[in-house]
């Protein structure tokens, strides 16, 4: 096992550098970026999330004002950024300076991967704070949506499955199975705003809030109206992000279940008088359950980094997910490669405790003779 994890671990070391490499070399090759992004505001030229730059800050906290010239200067550099006839090329130089541009390519990925290893992210582009703290800001929208959702999912989903599974082929094995296929084939965000309009004051009922995680009055409520306020808050993302996760887990387990039902062991344990529920609970429950609870890690983190934005978008919930899309978007660098690098980090290391929940659940399973 100690050879296992060391080899697994080890094999992080080059797909981190590869996932990183991929990333960055797509990012010099795409159109557009930081330098684009404060000339398109001064301009005036910037639309939707363009239009202003994250955090409050506008073109003249960069330094251009004055910087327009009349003759339009022939420098590369404004020939090198579309729209920027007209400005000074010293300008276009500091702002070059300022977001690192001015080096070459294959020493500015060093530099970065030198930094990340030290968890140095740098600061924001266009936010007056380090990249570590907007990340640390944005943790407990991301937590509770992803914790909330991967226990409700697990909770609901597993009792279902099982029953789905000693009920197969039953009218209640049908009409569930047809629920749960429409509800995996509703989008989430789609879901999202079929519930506002129906439950949030959008055309019908005023019932949920709509925005945030916590009323404006909750650092005056008590703990128990608190507790009910942020609960509160929580139903519909929850819901809407739940909606997939739980078609999926339910199908899962019942298949996982029936698989282990039709296998020998449990004809053997019936045939020596064992009850139905000793033999369903006692020797095909922990074989059925163990690819579900040891996908437990993975499941969290996939619910707390992957599928949230666009929920976190549409009930306005400042969380990880929509920091990614605004960063990406807005071309801030430093925070979408921070993520990235978190992101993969975090889903290589799972996958390792996923294989070592694994064992530690069916101890039979030895991983000394897997080829990684």
């Amino acid at each position: 096992m100690a050879a296992y994890i060391i080899r697994r671990l080890l094999l992080v070391i080059p797909t981190i550098f590869g996932i990183m490499l991929i990333s960055f070399a797509v990012v010099q090759f795409a159109p557009g970026g930081p330098v684009e992004r404060i000339i398109a505001t001064m301009s005036g030229s910037a639309t939707g999330a363009d239009s202003r730059i994250p955090g409050g800050g506008q073109a003249g906290d960069f330094g251009a004002q004055g910087q327009l010239q009349g003759s339009g200067a022939a420098d590369g550099l404004s020939s090198k950024y579309r729209g920027a006839r007209g400005l000074d090329p010293a300008f276009l130089k500091s702002l070059e300076e300022q977001f690192g541009l001015d080096k070459p390519v294959h020493e500015r990925f060093l530099k970065m991967l030198w930094n990340y290893l030290r968890f140095d992210f740098g600061k924001s582009y266009f936010r007056d704070t380090s990249v570590i703290q907007l990340i640390k800001e944005k943790l407990p929208v991301s937590i509770s949506l992803g914790l909330w959702i991967t226990l409700l999912t697990y909770l609901i989903s597993i009792p279902l499955g099982i029953r789905k599974a000693l009920r197969d082929g039953s009218h209640f094995d049908l009409w569930s199975s047809t629920v749960i296929i429409i509800c995996y084939s509703i989008p989430g965000f789609l879901f999202a705003i079929f519930l506002i309009i129906l439950l949030a004051g959008g055309s019908y009922l005023d019932i949920f809030p709509l925005r945030g995680l916590t009323s404006d009055n909750w650092a005056q409520m008590s703990w128990g109206g608190k507790t009910l306020d942020y609960l509160w808050h929580l139903v519909l993302p929850i819901i809407s992000m739940g909606v997939g996760a739980f078609a999926t887990m339910t199908l899962f387990t019942k298949n996982s279940f029936m698989d282990e039902i039709r296998k020998q062991y449990v004809l053997t344990a019936r045939a020596k008088g064992c009850s139905e529920t000793r033999v369903l609970y006692g020797h095909v429950f922990r074989n059925a359950m163990l690819i579900v609870i040891a996908g437990f890690p993975s499941a969290f983190i996939s619910a707390f980094f992957t599928g949230a934005f666009l929920i976190e978008y549409i009930f306005t919930l400042d969380g990880l997910g929509l920091l990614s899309f605004e960063s990406v978007f807005n071309r801030d660098y430093p925070v979408v490669f921070a993520n990235l690098y978190i992101f993969a980090l975090l889903g290589l290391v799972v996958k390792i405790v996923s294989d070592l929940t694994y064992m530690w659940i069916d101890p039979r399973i030895d991983f000394e003779t897997r080829e990684v």
